[in-house]
């Protein structure tokens, strides 16, 4: 075949744009589908996929048609969008350029994703008191992420850039898939076994269903019972994740988990270097006022003449010796005043007049005991004798004495004639003796 027959990437490229842009039934088309990969340019444009079950296909909404929908748009949204397919020269993909987009719901994923963020905000996976510190200064890190991919070289790079003096341990991980949940919480585990400082969980961008294992509930628990700091980064900075709420601490990107998780050197230096400047300053200033004190010292009339301060506490202890022997003159002239007051006194010459006086004293206590004693033992008499009096004229016995009886029925004592009816057995006490009768009839 001639050379000629041959064309080129761009050539066929063309053919198959103006075939596509030519086509009545593709200049405009109705199509339905969830959003995902969602970007908003600076300028206004709307970048995504739209795809459903089995398909994608990449969309375009420039700002003059953008900036008439009237809905937020995010990454699971359901929409319906009208547009023309085309073919883009550069990468020979067919994409569809929307000219309106109106809301049609939420996809599966994003309604799971809100459902599991609330339950688990619900329970306290999220609380800020639960949130570990990420130490300053680590000396191990460790990485759950998949070992080929631009997150694990960012991430390396960066540590060894910004500080290298660290340690690093890769903990290989599936990042996407079925299988990478489960994967990503069997390192998390073992990550924890290592003597680490801070671990930084997380991959590269992507779509919803790419990113979806760190929205998994199983990760999310992982990251709440870790021992080590986690700092989670997924994706890019608009992408968030159930991850990102749970970890320590949350980084925009993998670049930005490194940031954070070590210090700069080089600003390290810096402050090391204002820490000795500061120092050193603060230390010469320290020299220079015991430099003036010592001085002050040495210039002063005491330090030149020192036998000034002898003679001054020698004179000071002069005068406190002679208060001294004063005051204890003076003490002891009063103490042996009151001992000559004391010999003076009448008791000390007749000792006996105390003891009489004392004698009398007791003789007169003595005999108003006495007598308080005996009116206490009268009265007691006398209330006793009053308490008889009134018992015995209370005592029945004595009121039988004086010729009345007491008659009783059944052990009872008779007040009435109504008590007894014809045939009763009645007992009647004497002063001697008791009486038994049975009664005939009644009186009234």
């Amino acid at each position: 075949m001639e050379k000629n027959n041959y064309i080129s990437v761009t050539q066929l490229t063309r053919y198959l744009k103006y075939k596509f842009d030519n086509d009545p039934n593709l200049g405009v088309v109705f199509l339905k589908g969830e959003i995902s990969n969602f970007k908003n340019h600076s300028r206004g444009h709307f970048y995504f996929t739209l795809k459903d079950e089995n398909s994608r296909i990449n969309a375009i909404m420039f700002q003059g048609n953008a900036k008439n929908v009237k809905f937020p748009v995010a990454d699971g949204m359901k929409v319906l969008v009208t547009g023309r397919i085309t073919v883009y020269e550069a990468t020979g993909a067919y994409q569809i350029y929307v000219d309106e987009m109106l809301e049609d719901g939420f996809g599966n994923l994003y309604l799971q994703f809100e459902k599991l963020k609330q339950e688990l905000a619900k329970e306290g996976l999220f609380r800020e008191d639960h949130k570990k510190v990420i130490p300053k200064i680590p000396r191990k890190i460790g990485i759950v992420t998949a070992p080929t991919g631009a997150a694990i070289k960012d991430i390396l790079s960066t540590i060894k850039r910004r500080w290298p003096l660290c340690e690093t341990i890769l903990f290989p991980s599936l990042v996407q898939g079925e299988l990478a949940k489960d994967d990503i919480v069997k390192n998390i585990k073992l990550a924890n076994n290592y003597d680490l400082d801070v671990l930084i969980v997380g991959r590269g961008g992507g779509s919803i269903e790419d990113l979806w294992p760190f929205n998994e509930e199983v990760v999310a628990r992982a990251i709440y019972d870790s021992k080590i700091p986690i700092i989670s980064a997924v994706g890019h900075e608009v992408d968030f994740t159930i991850a990102d709420f749970v970890a320590d601490k949350r980084a925009p990107t993998p670049t930005g988990a490194a940031e954070m998780a070590v210090p700069n050197i080089v600003d390290v230096r810096n402050y090391l270097n204002q820490v000795n400047i500061r120092l050193s300053k603060a230390i010469y200033s320290l020299i220079n006022i015991y430099k003036e004190k010592l001085n002050s010292l040495i210039l002063s009339p005491v330090f030149k003449n020192p036998k000034r301060i002898y003679e001054i506490k020698e004179q000071m202890f002069d005068t406190l010796y002679e208060k001294l022997l004063i005051n204890m003159n003076v003490y002891l002239s009063n103490k042996k005043n009151d001992l000559n007051i004391l010999k003076s006194s009448f008791i000390f010459k007749n000792p006996n007049i105390l003891y009489k006086d004392k004698l009398y004293t007791y003789n007169d206590i003595l005999k108003r005991l006495n007598t308080g004693i005996s009116n206490l033992i009268q009265n007691k008499i006398n209330t006793y004798t009053n308490l008889l009096n009134k018992i015995e004229v209370l005592n029945p016995i004595t009121t039988i004495k004086r010729g009345y009886t007491i008659t009783t029925l059944d052990s009872k004592n008779l007040k009435s004639i109504k008590e007894v009816k014809k045939g009763n057995k009645l007992v009647t006490k004497l002063v001697d003796g008791y009486i038994e009768s049975e009664v005939i009839k009644t009186y009234e």
